[in-house]
């Protein structure tokens, strides 16, 4: 709730700065103690995004928290709800609900994990599969309308730059590629004899 109180404040803020709740003011319009306002700017972005992505997955089964559930699944990069909830740090009862939706929605399946019988792995269906390809492709599209303003050259650089800082980011020692150390323990875990 906080969140979403927090986001709107950031909207009535944005609205009142640049008049124009599609950010089509230009740099120069805006208010000088946001041009260099880092946490402004993020926001405004952030809220951009959300709200067209809201439009996107809006029916999608948890929304964009369910695509994202979804996407983990479908890559590999994640076996089991604790896993998933951990690398995308949504709380465990909300990760429950989120993949009861899913399941509900022929999405997911969950299944016990030979390794752990304590455990349930979460599985895409044929049909969590196909839905998460076409999502995916509608986010692409809501992406490049918060994106419009910049050329492709520099939508990829601003894409680069968010990516190295979410790296350094990163606790010491985190993999910033998730599926790949995975894989990588996977494999360890196939080598050894039974």
């Amino acid at each position: 709730m906080e969140h979403s109180d927090a986001r709107e404040t950031s909207r009535e803020t944005s609205k009142a700065m640049s008049g124009s709740r599609t950010g089509t003011a230009s740099a120069t319009e805006l208010p000088e103690e946001v041009h260099e306002d880092l946490g402004w700017l993020l926001t405004q972005v952030l809220n951009g995004f959300l709200d067209a992505a809201q439009e996107t997955v809006g029916d999608f089964p948890g929304g964009l928290r369910g695509l994202h559930v979804l996407s983990a699944t479908a890559n590999g990069c994640s076996r089991n709800q604790l896993e998933v909830a951990r690398r995308l740090g949504i709380d465990r009862s909300v990760m429950v609900r989120l993949i009861d939706d899913l399941e509900r929605g022929g999405l997911v399946k969950r299944c016990p994990d030979p390794a752990d019988r304590r455990a349930r792995l979460i599985r895409p269906t044929d049909t969590g599969l196909r839905q998460h390809e076409e999502m995916t492709a509608r986010l692409d599209v809501a992406k490049q309308q918060v994106l419009a303003p910049l050329s492709i050259d520099e939508q990829e650089s601003l894409t680069a730059m968010l990516r190295r800082v979410v790296i350094g980011l990163l606790p010491a020692g985190q993999s910033p590629e998730p599926c790949l150390k995975d894989a990588e323990t996977d494999q360890k875990r196939s080598r050894r004899p039974a």
